[in-house]
């Protein structure tokens, strides 16, 4: 897959006032992503489950996940076991899908997991 042109991008704050994305909207962001991440049937949420040999790769992604979250100020919700992490991306202040969503989303599946 070619590099996807969101990860050169930066999330933009919402403040509660952006309009969530529209399911069709959603539906052409999730079509720039790796393989793998779903949408809800309600459109306004994102995931996709990793798999790793061990907790210590586990562990690893979801140090440099925790990074690129923190560094874009956007935080998924995360389910964390041994040799696994479900990410999950939502933007709660508007309660549904932004770009952000999809910008960190490219930035993590340019971690190559």
């Amino acid at each position: 897959m070619a590099e996807n042109p969101l990860i050169n991008r930066r999330c933009i704050p919402c403040d509660g006032t952006t309009p969530a994305l529209t399911f069709a909207g959603a539906e052409q962001q999730i079509a720039q992503l790796a393989s793998g991440w779903s949408l809800n049937d309600a459109g306004t949420e994102i995931r996709k489950r990793f798999l790793f040999k061990d907790f210590y790769r586990t562990m690893a992604f979801v140090n440099s996940l925790a990074w690129i979250a923190h560094r874009e100020d956007h935080h998924p919700d995360l389910e964390v076991g041994y040799g696994h992490c479900v990410v999950r991306y939502s933007t709660h202040a508007i309660g549904g899908l932004s770009e952000n969503d999809f910008i960190c989303a490219a930035m993590i599946d340019a971690l190559n997991p």
